[in-house]
């Protein structure tokens, strides 16, 4: 049951690496204890690469699930070196002049600073713990409907399904000798065509409404046909959906709030700007040779 559904947030960790990269590049020309703050993890030509750089940059790779170890660090020296190198190499060719390079560290920049933003009102926005417990008997009272624990044997032909039917009027504890021996759902057989608990609603609408109207302990009398074939089904057991505790889904329900305000204050400020739509929408390129679009 999925009880909560997060709320993605803006992410720009490729940008950091790339405006920090730039930011070395436009300063190749001061000392390296100006075109860094704090301690130097490493130096390239004598400009410092900050240890704040790289800790922050390992920060954010332990975040996504990759381990903050020496090696990993090096690699991130590595890549920042690289980097710095090549940004200078840009910056003697002019190339931070082009137009379309002011345009994208602009761009960075505003990202960046956007980023941060968010990051701010998700700080010092507090949620408390009575709207979260607020938050939850909302979603809570929502929940309704029974849970199904169930099993099934899949068949390519009615009439198998209705030879099953038929051996299970004479032996219905055979139920999982004969899905293991002849169902072609290859995801349950093995169990004997246990399907575990589910709603209905993640079943197909044809299998969900056969279960809903079965009695616990009784299998299908006539073959229910899917998209994916002929089904028996045999329901287990039922019981009423049950929202899990609070303490559980507390941290996830916190955050969403959190992000819900952060929503609500960006909404707020692009509703308070003034937007114009300069011009038409941009022309549509054709690629050498290609009939004009009409």
């Amino acid at each position: 049951m999925n009880f909560i559904r997060s709320v993605v947030l803006f992410s720009c960790a490729a940008s950091l690496l790339a405006l920090g990269g730039c930011d070395q590049a436009k300063d190749a020309s001061k000392p390296a204890e100006t075109a860094a703050k704090g301690p130097a993890a490493a130096t390239v030509n004598g400009i410092a690469i900050s240890q704040s750089t790289v800790d922050m940059i390992a920060r954010q790779a332990a975040g996504s699930g990759r381990p903050d170890t020496p090696e990993a660090r090096k690699t991130i020296i590595d890549q920042l070196a690289l980097q710095m190198v090549a940004a200078d190499e840009a910056v003697k060719k002019g190339l931070d002049k082009t137009p379309e390079v002011v345009d994208q560290i602009a761009m960075m920049r505003q990202s960046i600073l956007a980023n941060a933003y968010v990051q701010d009102l998700v700080k010092n926005g507090s949620v408390t713990d009575e709207q979260v417990k607020a938050e939850y008997e909302r979603i809570k009272a929502t929940i309704t409907g029974n849970e199904y624990k169930a099993r099934h044997i899949l068949v390519e032909k009615e009439a198998d399904a209705r030879d099953i039917i038929a051996r299970l009027k004479k032996e219905p504890g055979a139920f999982a000798k004969l899905a293991a021996e002849k169902s072609k759902d290859a995801g349950s057989k093995a169990q004997g065509g246990e399907l575990g608990w589910f709603d209905t609603s993640r079943m197909v609408p044809e299998f969900g409404a056969a279960v809903s109207k079965l009695e616990k302990g009784k299998f299908t009398q006539e073959p229910v046909k899917t998209q994916f074939g002929y089904h028996v089904i045999l329901l287990e057991d039922v019981k009423p959906i049950v929202a899990p505790p609070l303490e559980e889904v507390k941290p996830r329900l916190t955050q969403q709030l959190q992000q819900q305000n952060v929503k609500k204050q960006l909404d707020a400020l692009k509703a308070g700007a003034k937007i114009e739509i300069v011009g038409g929408a941009a022309p549509t390129l054709t690629p050498p040779g290609a009939p004009p679009v009409k």
